[in-house]
Parts: structure tokens; sequence; C-alpha cells
């Protein structure tokens, strides 16, 4: 049978080249911001089809124990939902008026909201009811807590630079939330103590200019105390407030995972690199484990240190305050910004602006997390850093960062002294204005001077790891020679220290480029570089440079004989290339 002939193939036709696209304003407008959220996020990968491996049990985390601070958070938050479930079942959030007739005597006979009277049949009257309100109390002082070392831990290490931004920002809006919660959840029990810090804060709602009386009159459902306040406290406590904290820790977890977790400096870990072990089955194992010595530490704490006896301030009264009340200690700092705050009022026709009141205690609670998440951005536009980083900077090496964190950390720290002025006063026989006065002064002269004296102990630092490099640790031992004079033999730090010491990037202050460009025009600098070059010199100026190799090999030579030997843990000439590499 005759084969058909085979006929030629066609010859392929050349495809037109389309002209590029050009992309309209609008297009470029979203651009950038969609260019940001994709190098954090994934999100263009998602977009186009190509989905994360989110799942990936063998993913490698490194390990250090300062990474355990964010799985305080997380476990303590786990035990608030298990606690506030159980609490949930006996708690009436109602601010109807009934008398108590419940087993503890010396409440007998007073009227006082249902609220208050189940808080008291909790503690009393259901069985394991005490324990578990006080679990409750310790795992939401844990939760702050454990959030606020986390983000100093994140903050003097450099973690929040690119890609974390984002999850940065998420940390202080949970920081936000963790606060008010707590507030909130302090505050439904109804009791004398919590009813005057809810008085206080409504008062601040009622100091916000022109609409500060009808946003409390909106949520009270009329005057204060009316009666609705507890139970919208309730619902935000339970309902609202939890569900975003779990989407927002969710989205946080989400995030760690997909842009890798960051590991401190040392031998082997690079930027494009994690050291570490597998989640699965190393950190499921350690997770688990964690989680119930977290809950066991919570729960003994809760068996021998009580917390919020209610039962002994009674229910509360407008008209009644408890000598020496204080806030929950996440709120402290509020309560010293209201009482060293000087009377400021303004009279404007029949209106009155209370910024005494406005500025520390709403602005003062807004100023915290937000001055958290807008700090990564402003470093940012300081340093002109727009790289990914995964290694963590040593807190020495960012003196004036580290010095800002301490600084902030002091400014806190006054802020607390004063919220208790009141009991320093009566316990140390002082006078309160003098001490009033004392904390004003202190909220700007100690900031300025924790500042400098910490940038000081960073160059000192700095300048130590400079000599340990070159000229090696000190032995402790003293040689006399036979001149009669002492000398103390140094000895070669490991390659691995070396390493971990030379790690760190060297940022160099913006310098004045060239007058003119290539062919000979002036050259301006643009409005950008003359903002930032000043901040830059004071971000960079002072930092001690890092040992160039000349310098090792020098000192390598000049002291050669000096040196106790380590055998194969010396830096060798050999290896100065390595360590040179990490120079940038």
């Amino acid at each position: 049978m005759a084969k058909p002939a085979q006929t030629p193939a066609a010859a392929p036709t050349e495809q037109a080249q389309q002209p590029e696209q050009q992309r309209g304003p609008v297009m470029k407008f979203l651009g950038g911001p969609a260019k940001w959220a994709d190098d954090r996020t994934g999100v263009g990968g998602i977009m186009a089809g190509r989905i994360p491996n989110l799942f990936n049990l063998r993913k490698v985390f490194p390990d250090h124990w300062s990474f355990m601070l964010g799985e305080i958070a997380l476990y303590s938050f786990i035990v608030l939902l298990l606690t506030g479930t159980f609490l949930t079942l006996w708690f009436k959030p109602s601010m109807g008026e009934i008398e108590y007739n419940g087993s503890y005597q010396l409440l007998r006979g007073l009227p006082m909201s249902e609220a208050y009277a189940s808080t008291i049949g909790i503690s009393f009257d259901v069985r394991g009811g005490l324990l578990i309100r006080q679990i409750h109390h310790w795992a939401a002082l844990l939760f702050v807590a454990s959030m606020l070392v986390h983000a100093m831990r994140n903050f003097f290490t450099g973690a929040f630079r690119k890609p974390r931004e984002l999850n940065w920002v998420i940390g202080a809006t949970l920081l936000f939330l963790g606060m008010t919660e707590g507030f909130l959840g302090y505050s439904i029990p109804d009791d004398l103590l919590s009813g005057v810090g809810v008085r206080i804060i409504f008062g601040a709602i009622e100091s916000i200019p022109l609409i500060g009386t009808y946003l409390e009159t909106w949520f009270l459902g009329g005057e204060y105390p009316g009666d609705l306040l507890v139970p919208r406290m309730y619902m935000l406590h339970i309902l609202l407030i939890p569900a975003v904290i779990l989407a927002l820790v969710g989205l946080h977890l989400i995030l760690i995972f997909y842009n890798k977790h960051t590991q401190f400096p040392g031998q082997g870990r690079n930027e494009k690199n994690v050291v570490g072990y597998p989640f699965f089955p190393v950190y499921t194992a350690k997770a688990g484990g964690f989680f119930f010595i977290v809950f066991g530490v919570i729960t003994l704490m809760s068996a021998l240190m009580q917390i919020n006896p209610v039962w002994e301030v009674g229910p509360y009264n407008p008209a009644e305050v408890s000598a020496g009340s204080q806030p929950d200690w996440y709120i402290g700092y509020l309560e010293g910004a209201l009482r060293i705050m000087p009377n400021w009022e303004w009279h404007i026709g029949h209106t009155t602006w209370s910024w005494n009141i406005f500025i520390p205690a709403i602005i003062g609670f807004v100023a915290l997390p937000f001055a958290i998440a807008i700090y990564p951005f402003l470093e940012k536009w300081v340093t002109g850093d727009d790289r990914e980083h995964h290694i963590l900077d040593r807190p020495r090496n960012a003196a004036n960062r580290t010095a800002i964190g301490v600084a902030a950390i002091s400014v806190y720290v006054v802020l607390m002294i004063a919220g208790a002025n009141d009991i320093i006063a009566t316990h140390f026989h002082l006078s309160l204005n003098a001490i009033t006065i004392a904390m004003r002064w202190l909220i700007f002269l100690l900031p300025i001077a924790t500042f400098m004296i910490t940038k000081r102990i960073c160059i000192g630092l700095q300048r130590a790891a400079y000599e340990r490099v070159l000229h090696g640790s000190e032995t402790g031992v003293i040689h006399r020679a036979p001149s009669g004079g002492y000398s103390e033999p140094h000895k070669q730090i490991t390659r691995g220290e070396a390493y971990m010491i030379t790690q760190h990037e060297e940022q160099l202050p913006i310098t004045p480029g060239p007058t003119t460009d290539e062919n000979g025009v002036e050259r301006k600098a643009t409005r950008k570089e003359r903002i930032r070059r000043p901040f830059t010199r004071w971000f960079f100026g002072h930092n001690v440079p890092k040992p160039t190799r000349q310098e090792i090999e020098d000192a390598a030579h000049h002291h050669g004989g000096d040196h106790e030997q380590e055998g194969d843990s010396e830096v060798t000439s050999g290896q100065q290339d390595e360590l040179e590499g990490s120079r940038n």
C-alpha cells in the first residue's frame, strides 16, 4: 500500500513583536504598593496561581531561647481562651441590682449588680472557680508582658526589617488589642476598684474635643454608668476583640512561616539559608511540651499568689473611690501620664478643651502601639536600606537603635513610677507635690541621659569586639619579664566567634556625591538626599568599623609570638577571606 507523500513542514512564521504595553497612571500608582505587598506576603504569586507551600512540615527553623518569648504569648492566649470559655458559663453580664445572699457572709444583704454577684459566686460557690479566675487573670498579665518583651527582642535585633514590616505592624496591633482586652476583662466584674478605672476611662473619652460626650452617650445609651456598660464591654471582651486577635495571630504565624524565621549571626549562617531543626517532629514536640510548661507555671502562680480579690473592695458605687487604687501594670503608664500632666485647658465659647486629660489618656494610649508600628518605616527612610534581612543584628552594632529603645523604656518606667506617686509618698513619707515635679523633669531628662549612656556603652562594646578579633581575648595570666616588665598574653578567639563578631553589615553615612556628572554638568543633590544626610550621619557616624583583612594579617604577624594557641580553633590567615567576605 502506498504511503502518502510527506509534505514539507511549513516554515515557522515570525510572530510580530508586540510593543511593550505602557501602564496607565492608575497602574503606575498601584504598582509600588502591589510590589511592596508581594515582597512581604507573596500575594502576587497567589494571584498568579503559585500558591506557596505553607504546610511544609519539614521546614527548618533556627533555635534560640529568645524565640520562645513569642511562644509564651501564643500559649498564654490559648490559656485565656480555655479559661474564658469556662468563666462565660457562670458569669452574668447584667447591671441589674439584686441583694446578695451567697456564701460570702461579709457581703450578705448588700445591694449589688448581677455581674458582681456572679463573680463572687464563681469565686466561692463554683468548684474550682476561684482557681480558673486567677489563671485567667495571670494569663492575661503574662500575655501582654510576653508581647512587650517579644517586641523588645525584635526591636533590639532588627527583626522588623524587610520583609517583616507588615508582621511588625500586626504585632503592634496585637499589643494594642491585648491591652484593651485586658482592661475590659478587668472591668466587667463591676467591683469598686475596676469601677474607678472605668470612670477614669470614660472621663478620658469625654475629654475628646467636641465629640467626647456624644461618644460616651452613644456607648452607654444615656448618662454614666447606665445599664448597658457591663453587657457591652462583655460582648467586646468575649466576642469581637478575641476574634480579631485570633485572626491576627493566625496571619502573624502564616507570615512567619512564609518569610522564614530570622536567625542570629554565626558560622555557616547567611541571608539565604536557615540553620536549625525541622518543624516536624522536632519543634512540634518542643512546642507541645513548652505549652504544658507555660500552662503549669500559670496554674502554679494562680494557686499560690492571690490576684484581684474583688470581695475585699465590694461592689461598685459611683460615689465611692477605693484608697490607693492602682490599675494593672500595662495601664499604669497612662495613670502616671495623667498624674504628672499640667492643668492645660482651653475655653472656647461654651466648650472646654481638656488637654490635661486628652493628651495623656487618649493620645498616650494610642501613642505606644503607634510609635512601635511606625519605627521600621522611619529607620528605613533614614538608612535607605531596601534589602531583605534574615540575619539579626547584635544590639551593640546598632548603637542608635539600641539607645532609642532604652530611652523609650526609661519613659515607660518613669510613667509607671508616677502612676504610684501617692503610694510612694505615703510609704516613704515624701511630699506628693515634690514627687510629681520630679517626675515631670525626669520624663524629659532621663531619656536623654539613658540614650547617651547606652550609645557610649554600645560603641565601647564595638571597640572591644574590634580589639578581640585583632588581638584575641585576655587570659588573665600576668607574665613578668627578666627585665622587670609585666605583660598579659592573649588567646586567639575561635573561628565561629570571630565570624559572629564580624558578620554584621557595615553601613556608612550618606556623603555628598560628585558635584558634576559624567558630562561635566553640575549635579545637585535631591531634596530627599539633603534631608536624609544629617540623619544617616547621626545614625551611623560613630560606629566602629570592622577590622579589614590587612589589619587581621598585620595583627597576627605582629602578635604571633604572644598568643596562646588553640590548635584548629584559632583564626588562621586562610580563614581571613571568609571573615573579610562578611564585610560590606
